[in-house]
C-alpha cells in the first residue's frame, strides 16, 4: 500500500485527486486542508505538531495555494508552505518515495502577457518573482542525495467541481449563466474583446488527477516537469454560444465588464435562487470565483502549451473540452449547486 498526503485537499485539483486515488486499490489517502482563521502551513511549529506523526506517507501531492494582492507577495507564503511540508515529512517518513508539485503556465509567464506558444517545458525562465519557479528550485535542491524523486505538473486553467475555490472557471461560468437566466439577460462574454477570439486550452480536473498519479509512480517521470492539458484547443467565440445553449440562454455580443464588480451585489439574488429552486444552501462566497473569471477572460492572447512530452513519456489520456463542461454542469445539477 502507498499513502498519499494531499496538501490542498479541498481545492478543485485536490478533491479530484483524492476521488481518483480512493478508486485505486493500493492507496491510502490523507487530506490536508486549511481552516479559515486557524494556523496554516506557514507556521512551522504547527506543521511539526500536525504532520510530525505521519510516518507512513510515501507520496506528497502538493496543490496548496495562498492568494496575495501582488505577484511578489505570493512568493514568501507559497514557498514557505511547501518547504515546511516537505522538510517535515522527509524527516519523519522513511518510506517517502515521491513529491508531486502542482504548477501552471505561470512558469512560462502566461499571467504577464503574450508569451511564447506553444510553451514547452524547456522554455527559458522569465524575470522573477514567480513562486512556481522558486518551489521547483527548492525541490530540485533539497532532493539531492534523497531516495525520493519529484515531478511538476503544469496544467492550464482547471475545470472541475469544488466549492470555495478561488480558481474555478467552471463555477464562474455556471453561476454567471444562472444569474443571467434569473435576471432575464442574455449570456454575454465579459472579457477583453481580443480574448473572445484567442486560442485557448483547458485541463480537466479528472484528467489532471490521472496524470498526477502517473507522473508520481512511473519511474520514467522522475525529476521531470510536464504540461498537462485536455489535448484540444478552442476559442470562446465558438464555445460561448454552446454553453449558452446548454443553459437555455440567448447570446448577445460581448461586453467588457468586471465580474468581480458587477457580481458584488448579487448575494441576495443567490439566496433567493437557493430558496426558489431548493438548492443545497451553499453561501454566495462558496460559489463565487469572479476575480479568477476576470483573469481568464482577459487573456487576449493565445494560451497554449505543448503537451507532447507527457505523451512521449507514456501518458495518453485526453478529454474534449466542450464535453468536459457539460459533464461538470450536469454534476453541479446533480449536487443541487445550480438549478
Amino acid at each position: 500500500m502507498k499513502t498519499a498526503l494531499i496538501v490542498g485537499a479541498k481545492g478543485v485539483i485536490g478533491q479530484n485527486l483524492a476521488d481518483h486515488l480512493r478508486k485505486l486499490p493500493d492507496w491510502n489517502v490523507i487530506g490536508l486542508s486549511r481552516r479559515d482563521g486557524g494556523p496554516d502551513l506557514i507556521d512551522r511549529d504547527d506543521v511539526e505538531r500536525k504532520l510530525g506523526t505521519l510516518t507512513e506517507v510515501t507520496h506528497i501531492f502538493y496543490a496548496a495555494y495562498q492568494d496575495r494582492p501582488t505577484w511578489s507577495e505570493l512568493v514568501a507564503p507559497n514557498l514557505a508552505m511547501l518547504v515546511n511540508v516537505v522538510e517535515v515529512i522527509d524527516r519523519v517518513a522513511p518510506g517517502l518515495t515521491h513529491v508531486s508539485l502542482m504548477q501552471g503556465y505561470k512558469v512560462y509567464g502566461a499571467h504577464l502577457g503574450p508569451f511564447k506558444t506553444p510553451a514547452r517545458e524547456t522554455d527559458a525562465r522569465h524575470m522573477p518573482p514567480e513562486f512556481n519557479v522558486d518551489q521547483q528550485d527548492f525541490l530540485e535542491s533539497f532532493q539531492q542525495g534523497k531516495r525520493w524523486t519529484w515531478s511538476a505538473l503544469r496544467p492550464s486553467a482547471v475545470g472541475g467541481v469544488a466549492l470555495g475555490n478561488p480558481m474555478n472557471l467552471a463555477m464562474v461560468l455556471a453561476i454567471y449563466a444562472t444569474m443571467s437566466k434569473a435576471l432575464r439577460v442574455p449570456f454575454r462574454f465579459p472579457g477583453k474583446p481580443g480574448a473572445y477570439h484567442s486560442l485557448l486550452e483547458l485541463t480537466d480536473a479528472e484528467l489532471l488527477a490521472k496524470a498526477t498519479v502517473w507522473a508520481a509512480t512511473d519511474p520514467r517521470c522522475a525529476n521531470q516537469a510536464f504540461n498537462i492539458n485536455n489535448g484540444d484547443m478552442f476559442r470562446w467565440s465558438e464555445l460561448w454560444p454552446k454553453i449558452a445553449a446548454w443553459f437555455e440562454l440567448d447570446v448577445a455580443p460581448p461586453l467588457p465588464m468586471s465580474l468581480e464588480t458587477i457580481m458584488a451585489d448579487k448575494a441576495p439574488l443567490w439566496t433567493e435562487l437557493v430558496r426558489r429552486h431548493e438548492l443545497y444552501p451553499h453561501t454566495y462566497a462558496e460559489v463565487s470565483s469572479w476575480r479568477f473569471g476576470d483573469f481568464v477572460f482577459a487573456w487576449d492572447y493565445d494560451m497554449i502549451a505543448d503537451g507532447s512530452k507527457a505523451r512521449r513519456f507514456g501518458f495518453h489520456e485526453f478529454v474534449e473540452t466542450e464535453a468536459m463542461f457539460y459533464r461538470i454542469f450536469d454534476d453541479m445539477r446533480r449536487q443541487r449547486m445550480i438549478p
